[in-house]
């Protein structure tokens, strides 16, 4: 077995009986009957596939609904049935759409998946070696990789704050590789008769070859991440439902159970920090989630995830102390030192074909402290792509020296005295206002339109 598979503890089984589904029975004869509506007529065994069923399982449920007059077998082809809704059958799957038009795979029940994300918890076992590893491509000072590691294994969020392209998002990005077991997302919950629709592909990568029996209700997949940033809304952290499908998308935390949740520029999102805080403040410290459904419905979940937040602004500037103790493991992402700028350098320089000498490499380095006074990661890759576009455009050859550094920090960095000048133009004419002011306007328009 790879060290990424499934061990057997944690491998679902396709259910072998309407029982062992574990979701209220009408509800199953509401998706079959969707499905089937959609279908117009469909053979049992792809009706079947389409919806995570055994073809037992399926075939009971086809023959119950037969009796009950609502779906009618057409013929037998090979060994597989050719079936189709009765007219009292359509009726009843239309009535059902008015509520929900869900037709796809069958929920997993609430309890199966609190079990499986429980079962799923991470246990890491970290060490210089593997968390060196997890940021191989990254040039990383080894007292960072020191303060990281051991936030991993405490309990809590990690709170990466720091000046703006220091690199925290980079890091915050790789943090999942600290992992390298797979895990069980299922496509939809059921809860009080509702479906929460959890698996997302934009999230959860799918594992290439799914585990031989596993229930197709469940997706084996990587351990998700989800990053999101300025877009973050009160509304993403809690059930949202769709009033025309009648199915809940779940919120973030959902779905990066037994993952990690970045929340990237921390601070700058629609929803205050102090209120997202609050919204978490419980799932954090006991690792329960409270979520309720539009019928009022409430229910509990595990928070089992790793919540990191990164910002460039003063934390003291985000909350109070009592809000700062809640992200109990603070990393300060800071300049890097010359000789990581250096390898920073030549990294990117080797990747994009730029000639670079020990001599323009200090030079850049001394202009980068003396406009924003200390070294900063993100100043190689600006500097190489803002050169790479002037080299084109003039057909010469791609060596990153003094003049090419000039030139480049000319149109980089703020000029001190232009903008002040830029801002005192715009502060005049916003005065000259008056009306001999506008009649000297319109003169001087009138003389350019001669």
């Amino acid at each position: 077995m790879s060290d990424t598979a499934l061990p057997p503890e944690r491998l679902l089984r396709s259910p072998s009986s309407i029982e062992e589904l574990g979701i209220p029975r009408t509800l199953i004869e509401d998706i079959f009957m969707r499905r089937l509506a959609a279908e117009r007529q469909s053979m049992l065994y792809a009706l079947c596939e389409s919806l995570g069923l055994n073809i037992a399982v399926g075939r009971a449920i086809a023959d119950d609904l037969r009796e009950k007059k609502i779906v009618e077998y057409f013929a037998l082809e090979g060994r597989d049935y050719r079936i189709g809704l009765t007219e009292a059958g359509t009726k009843m799957s239309h009535d059902s759409q008015k509520s929900s038009q869900y037709s796809s795979y069958l929920p997993v029940p609430l309890d199966q998946y609190v079990a499986q994300v429980l079962a799923q918890k991470a246990t890491l076992q970290l060490n210089r070696e593997n968390v060196r590893a997890a940021f191989a491509d990254l040039v990383v000072e080894e007292s960072l990789l020191d303060s990281l590691g051991p936030a991993f294994l405490n309990d809590g969020a990690i709170f990466l704050y720091g000046p703006p392209g220091t690199g925290k998002t980079a890091l915050a990005e790789r943090m999942i590789r600290v992992h390298s077991d797979q895990v069980l997302v299922p496509r939809t919950v059921e809860v009080d008769g509702s479906i929460i629709s959890v698996f997302d592909p934009a999230v959860h990568t799918e594992a290439e070859e799914q585990p031989v029996g596993l229930d197709p209700r469940w997706v084996a997949c990587d351990r998700p991440l989800v990053i999101v940033g300025g877009e973050l809304s009160a509304n993403m952290v809690d059930l949202n439902l769709d009033q025309v499908s009648g199915v809940y998308s779940a919120p973030i935390q959902m779905l990066a159970n037994n993952g990690i949740l970045v929340v990237d520029d921390f601070g700058r999102q629609q929803i205050e920090p102090n209120e997202l805080m609050n919204r978490w403040i419980v799932p954090l410290a006991r690792g329960i989630d409270y979520l309720k459904l539009a019928n009022g419905t409430k229910f509990t979940l595990p928070f089992e995830l790793k919540l990191v937040a990164s910002t460039n602004l003063d934390p003291n500037a985000l909350g109070d102390d009592a809000f700062l103790r809640r992200l109990r493991n603070k990393v300060f992402i800071g300049g890097i030192t010359p000789n990581a700028f250096n390898w920073i350098l030549a990294r990117v320089a080797k990747a994009k074909g730029i000639e670079v000498t020990g001599e323009s490499a200090a030079h850049l380095k001394t202009i980068a402290e003396r406009e924003i006074g200390e070294l900063r990661p993100y100043l190689a890759v600006d500097f190489c792509d803002l050169m790479i576009g002037i080299c084109l455009y003039e057909g010469i050859p791609r060596v990153l020296d003094r003049a090419m550094i000039d030139r480049v920090a000319s149109v980089y960095f703020v000029n001190e005295e232009d903008g002040a000048a830029a801002a005192a133009g715009s502060a005049s004419l916003a005065a000259d206002k008056t009306p001999a002011g506008k009649a000297a306007e319109e003169a001087a328009a009138e003389t350019v339109a001669a």
